[in-house]
């Protein structure tokens, strides 16, 4: 059984196998961009879906459908490189970061949870199954996560470098499935989402990991009250804003002007894009 399930990317452009030729590793061709959303519907969606439901939905539950949506109507962005060659996923899965605190030394430590095509889930299903997922991880309940965060604290330091490289090349390069020894299945999936408004933070850009091969990372940042027009007047709105890094080797700036215009379709609309309010 493969680690993910893939279709080779037939009929490549020319740049794109320029873009593949001239870059080597994930550290070089990264791309930034920022994308404003006024967020003043999404934020009553979620207030009402709160009282409606007794759940904690919040900004990131939310991205965690919009981005699914973004992909599944751009499957060309749902991709990975290996063999210098695009392959496109058959699932969309979108991970995100959950911090959590060492036991034993008392250091906060990053690990992450992955919503596997929340493009086909309600709202409610995915903040039931993140829920569940994130308790997991913090309460040291999953255990492959745990079986690679042991995994990772053997190994000494001299050999981290190494030994992140062989794991991405069994994983993705040779497309693996090494959970008998303790490394997750596709445990980052199509895009990476992680909420930097949630510490305060205003914007940052998240740099790529090379052994995940994720080509698409979005930091969410801090919502803001800004003079917005609106009906040819200045009004005061609330605005949030994405800050995406991505792997030019695999995506454009093509593949995201029509992401961008999906996450603002969504946003504008969030009943109808996202489904209507529970019950």
């Amino acid at each position: 059984m493969p680690n993910v399930a893939l279709t080779p990317k037939e009929n490549l452009s020319s740049f794109r196998r320029i873009a593949i030729g001239t870059w080597r590793t994930a550290y070089d061709p990264t791309v930034y961009g920022t994308l404003a959303l006024r967020a003043d519907k999404v934020l009553a969606y979620l207030d009402a879906f709160r009282q409606k439901t007794g759940k904690r939905a919040t900004l990131s539950h939310l991205m965690a459908k919009a981005v699914a949506i973004t992909l599944s109507e751009m499957p060309d962005a749902n991709a990975i490189l290996r063999w210098n060659r695009i392959y496109l996923r058959k699932d969309i899965g979108v991970f995100f970061q959950v911090a959590m605190e060492d036991d034993k030394t008392g250091e906060i430590d990053l690990s992450g949870a992955t919503i596997f095509d929340a493009h086909t889930k309600s709202l409610l299903q995915i903040v039931e199954e993140f829920e569940a997922k994130v308790g997991a991880v913090r309460k040291r309940e999953d255990k492959n996560l745990e079986g690679s965060r042991n995994l990772f604290k053997s190994i000494p330091f001299f050999l981290l470098n190494t030994a992140l490289d062989l794991i991405g090349w069994l994983s993705f390069t040779l497309n693996l499935d090494l959970r008998w020894a303790g490394i997750p299945k596709d445990p980052f999936g199509s895009a990476m989402v992680t909420n930097i408004g949630s510490l305060g933070l205003e914007e940052a850009y998240v740099p790529l990991v090379p052994y995940s091969r994720v080509p698409l990372l979005i930091a969410l940042g801090a919502v803001k009250e800004e003079p917005v027009v609106e009906n040819g007047e200045i009004v005061a709105g609330k605005m949030v804003r994405a800050f995406a890094t991505f792997d030019h080797r695999v995506l454009d700036g093509m593949h995201a002007a029509k992401m961008s215009k999906t996450l603002k379709r969504i946003f504008a609309d969030p009943e109808k894009e996202l489904g209507p309010l529970p019950t």
